[in-house]
């Protein structure tokens, strides 16, 4: 076999060219629809060593152990009561496009979120041009909802406010089949953080797998480089469109787990556990990729550029994006 050529006046030691064919590039990244679902830990200390991020349990029964993590796979890490992370961790996690979340004990609640950069505005440019828009932004509501409970299922003309009764009934019609199923009499919706331990297996375990499913929604609207915060349906939280995007997926996966479990002991950390067993099944990674897209874009409105190709441009109200990193002077 012979080697190919060089381009004429280029010279190129062996070196040179391997470290020219191993340069990575922004294609080669991953992407966050390949990625695994999430990571609870809490009472560890988190840090950075030679080899990577690892996170130290001690136990009186083992003593201390250290277990590496898979930064460059987790999508989203959720840290409870008792963790510690050093800088040097965070910002490994931050460059791998892991969004890290602090929350209450068990992951039940939300206090705060490091956020990773993201590669591209193609994705949020589509969010605040439908969101800016009240015909688009209730466009966009419709086929949340119709995502929800199937195509041809909203009448013409229907506004947000009838849309948000058509959910009502039927998330309540939905639970009242289910807790039939699982002859557990009446049920009623509770989250009450003031009063945590008085609620019931169903609601602990609902609000626990319901608080993972916000962490993986919010990564992957991140990693899109999408707002958190412009939501459609749901309004005035930094929040508002993880809710809008994790409530496609509740009928489906938390809300029937949260049920199979009335009888549990420990609800909130086997909704957890199931949770995070079922997602490879359920592929939710990619799905919620797609469907934030379609939704944002549908069909012909869609026009992602080549990743290779939307690095920094400059905006131009006449001609569009003009290449940036470049000296636009006249010359004289």
């Amino acid at each position: 076999m012979t080697r190919p050529a060089a381009a004429p006046g280029t010279k190129h030691t062996p070196g040179e060219a391997r470290r020219k064919l191993a340069a990575p590039t922004v294609a080669m990244l991953p992407r966050i629809a390949d990625s695994l679902s999430f990571l609870y830990m809490d009472i560890v200390r988190i840090h950075q060593d030679d080899t990577g991020v690892c996170a130290m349990v001690t136990s009186e029964q083992r003593g201390t152990e250290t277990i590496y993590l898979p930064t460059a796979a987790l999508s989203c890490v959720l840290l409870g009561p008792g963790t510690s992370i050093t800088a040097r961790a965070l910002a490994t996690l931050a460059r791998h496009g892991t969004t890290v979340v602090i929350t209450e004990s068990g992951g039940v609640r939300t206090y705060a979120a490091a956020l990773p950069d993201s590669l591209t505005t193609t994705w949020l440019e589509h969010q605040t041009r439908a969101w800016a828009d009240d015909n688009k932004r209730l466009s966009v509501a419709t086929r949340m909802y119709e995502k929800r409970f199937g195509t041809g299922t909203v009448p013409p003309a229907t506004s947000l406010a009838q849309l948000r009764g058509l959910e009502g009934q039927r998330v309540k019609a939905n639970y009242r089949l289910l807790a039939r199923q699982y002859r557990i009499g009446r049920f009623r919706r509770a989250y009450d953080p003031t009063s945590w331990d008085t609620q019931d297996p169903v609601n602990l375990a609902l609000s626990s797998a319901n608080t993972c499913l916000y962490g993986i929604v919010h990564a992957a609207i991140l990693a899109l480089g999408c707002s958190p915060a412009l939501g459609y349906i749901h309004n005035g939280n930094q929040q508002a469109f993880v809710y809008d995007i994790a409530d496609l997926y509740k009928a489906e996966l938390t809300i029937p787990l949260a049920f199979s479990l009335h009888n549990s002991s420990d609800p909130e950390a086997e909704a957890r556990r199931s949770f995070r067993n079922g997602l490879r099944l359920f592929k939710l990674l990619p799905r919620i990729v797609a469907d934030i897209q379609e939704l944002l874009a549908p069909g012909p409105e869609r026009d992602v550029p080549d990743p290779e190709e939307q690095l920094v441009d400059l905006w131009d109200p006449v001609t569009g994006p003009v290449p940036g990193g470049v000296n636009h002077a006249t010359d004289s």
